[in-house]
C-alpha cells in the first residue's frame, strides 16, 4: 500500500487515543453542555462567554459553534414574526425612527409592560431600559390588571436619575393608554424629557425592548424556573440584579450592562 513503516507504527500507537486538539474539543463540549443545562435560552456566543468567564480556556466562537452543532446544543428561545406597521401617534411621532445610537447614559430610554404568570396569578411588569447599555434602570410589578401605578412609579425612578442632568432624555414607548394619557404627560412636563412613540401595532419600532422582553421571559422559564419561586417580587429583584451585573449581552460584545457602562467611563 506504499505506506511508510514508521508512519504505520506511529498511527498504530496513537490508535484509539485522542490528540491534543480532540481533547480540547471534548472538554469544551462538556463545559458547553453544562452551561446549556443552566441557561437553555442562550446561543453559542453567550455560552462561550460563560465558559470563558468561569475557566481559563482560550478558544474561538467558531469552535464553540462547531461543538454545539455536533453535540446538538441549541437555544430554546422563541422567534418572532414580522408585522406590518400602523399609524403614528397624533401628539408623539416616532422621532427615533430606527436611530438607536445613544452615546451616553440616559440619552435614550425605552419603556414597556409585559405580562408574567406565576402560580395562577397574572402580573404586569413595567420597566424602563437605557439603550446606551441596555441596563434596566426602573421597574415595578403589579398583580392588578390595568394598574397605572407601575408606569408612574417607573417614571418617578427615571425623574430621580435625570433631575441633575442638563441634557435632554428621549423616552420612547408604544401607544398604550397610560403612556398616551394626559396624566402621564403632566407628570413629566417640568423635566427635560422628550417623548417619542412607536407607530400603532408596530413592535418593530421599539425593537430593543421588544426583543429583550422575549429573551427575558425565555430565560425566566428555561434557565430560572421562576414558577418555583415563592415570592415573585423577590425573584424579579434578583433577576434585575443578575441582568444588570452578570448577564453577558451580545449587543455589548458579551459584557454586562454595568460592566460596559464603567468601561466607557461612566460610573
Amino acid at each position: 500500500m506504499s505506506v511508510n513503516r514508521s508512519s504505520y507504527y506511529k498511527w498504530l500507537s496513537r490508535k484509539n487515543h485522542l490528540n491534543r486538539h480532540q481533547k480540547v474539543r471534548q472538554t469544551l463540549t462538556e463545559l458547553l453542555k453544562i452551561a446549556h443545562e443552566k441557561y437553555k435560552s442562550y446561543g453559542y456566543h453567550r455560552l462561550a462567554t460563560i465558559v470563558r468567564r468561569e475557566t481559563d480556556l482560550i478558544f474561538s466562537d467558531n469552535l464553540a459553534h462547531k461543538c454545539c452543532k455536533y453535540s446538538g446544543i441549541k437555544s430554546k428561545a422563541r422567534r418572532r414574526k414580522y408585522r406590518k406597521h400602523g399609524d403614528e401617534h397624533v401628539f408623539y411621532p416616532n422621532i427615533i425612527n430606527g436611530k438607536w445610537n445613544a452615546v451616553k447614559p440616559l440619552e435614550l430610554v425605552v419603556s414597556d409592560m409585559t405580562c408574567i404568570k406565576h402560580r395562577g396569578q397574572n402580573y404586569e411588569w413595567t420597566y424602563m431600559l437605557d439603550t446606551f447599555n441596555n441596563e434596566i434602570i426602573a421597574y415595578d410589578l403589579s398583580k392588578k390588571v390595568g394598574d397605572r401605578k407601575p408606569y408612574f412609579n417607573c417614571l418617578e425612578q427615571l425623574k430621580k436619575k435625570i433631575e441633575k442632568q442638563t441634557t435632554q432624555t428621549i423616552l420612547h414607548t408604544d401607544q398604550g393608554t397610560v403612556y398616551s394619557s394626559r396624566a402621564f404627560r403632566e407628570a413629566h412636563k417640568d423635566y427635560n424629557i422628550i417623548r417619542s412613540m412607536s407607530r400603532a401595532g408596530t413592535p418593530t419600532d421599539n425593537p430593543i425592548i421588544e426583543s429583550i422582553n422575549g429573551w427575558i421571559k425565555a430565560e425566566m422559564i428555561t434557565d430560572f424556573r421562576y414558577w418555583e419561586e415563592d415570592n415573585i417580587y423577590e425573584f424579579i429583584d434578583k433577576y434585575i440584579n443578575y441582568y444588570n451585573f452578570e448577564r453577558p449581552a451580545y449587543s455589548l460584545k458579551y459584557k454586562t450592562p454595568v460592566q460596559f457602562k464603567i468601561e466607557q467611563g461612566f460610573g
